[in-house]
């Protein structure tokens, strides 16, 4: 994959304001036979932050990839604030690292001007308005001192930043990260999650794929566990049971439980290798 495919946007499209900002309606995809998903059916508040945990295989990545419109389903629909996913520069789609070509010959800035692509058309140049968008995006993650490094040159942390500043500069409203934490020190991925806690106070949607369950627990308003069906989806405490993660891991999943009564999970088949989800 090219630097450039992280995050493709479409033309323009209207959005019916009574409508979810996110919606999917028995959502079913295969891959040659095989089931990636199943049957998903869910919908998303404006402005909320939810986590979507699994084992590998799961079907993570995938469902990233069916909202975003870079995959289409086998069956069911996706809905955008009431449209299909292709027509919006609204969604921000971020893959997982290991996807992304490091050596493509990038600045931090022109990563984040890619964001304004559907805001500026395609063959046009970008105008002062636009860079100053820019320049602002990347001030708010804290980025603008690294504006002219190349992107293979920052740490994974920076990176990731990098890529909410270009969620911002894009104006998105729904921003999808596969296992953005993944491989990231505490203090990176603590200032990750500060960054998204500031995206809900200007009611931008964010959904996180992650193996960490007690950051799902702790940081997002909700959390969806998927194992190609939706085994649960809610509040972190209706949804991170033993009974359901048993259902969702089975025989890879080892409960512990802790003095403070809440439950931790080893499982020996999310190792924090990255693959598709």
């Amino acid at each position: 994959m090219t630097f450039p495919s992280i995050s493709p946007l479409y033309p323009h499209e209207h959005h019916n304001p009574d409508a979810p900002i996110l919606e999917t309606r028995k959502l079913s995809v295969r891959y040659d036979g095989r089931v990636a998903l199943e049957d998903i059916t869910f919908h998303l508040h404006t402005g909320e932050r939810v986590a979507v945990v699994g084992p590998n295989g799961a079907g993570k990545s995938t469902l990233f990839k069916v909202i975003a419109g870079v995959l289409p389903p086998t069956s069911g629909e996706v809905k955008i604030s009431g449209f299909g996913p292709r027509g919006h520069i609204c969604i921000a789609y971020v893959p997982q690292r290991s996807q992304v070509d490091w050596h493509f010959p990038a600045s931090v800035a022109d990563v984040v001007m890619m964001g304004r692509i559907g805001q500026v058309g395609f063959f046009r140049w970008p105008r002062r308005a636009d860079w100053d968008n820019v320049h602002a995006a990347l001030e708010a993650v804290d980025m603008n001192s690294l504006a002219n490094r190349q992107i293979g040159e920052l740490s994974g942390g920076q990176q990731q930043r990098t890529f909410l500043a270009r969620a911002m500069a894009q104006e998105a409203e729904l921003i999808l990260m596969d296992e953005p934490l993944n491989g990231l020190d505490t203090p990176s991925q603590e200032a990750i999650l500060s960054l998204l806690e500031k995206l809900r106070q200007k009611k931008i949607t964010v959904m996180v794929a992650t193996h960490d369950l007690g950051q799902a627990a702790s940081h997002f308003d909700r959390v969806m566990l998927l194992n190609q069906r939706l085994i649960r989806f809610g509040p972190p405490l209706e949804v991170l049971t033993s009974e359901n993660l048993l259902h969702a891991y089975g025989g890879h999943a080892q409960l512990i439980q802790g003095g403070d009564g809440t439950t931790t999970l080893a499982d020996s088949c999310c190792d924090g290798k990255e693959g598709d989800e």
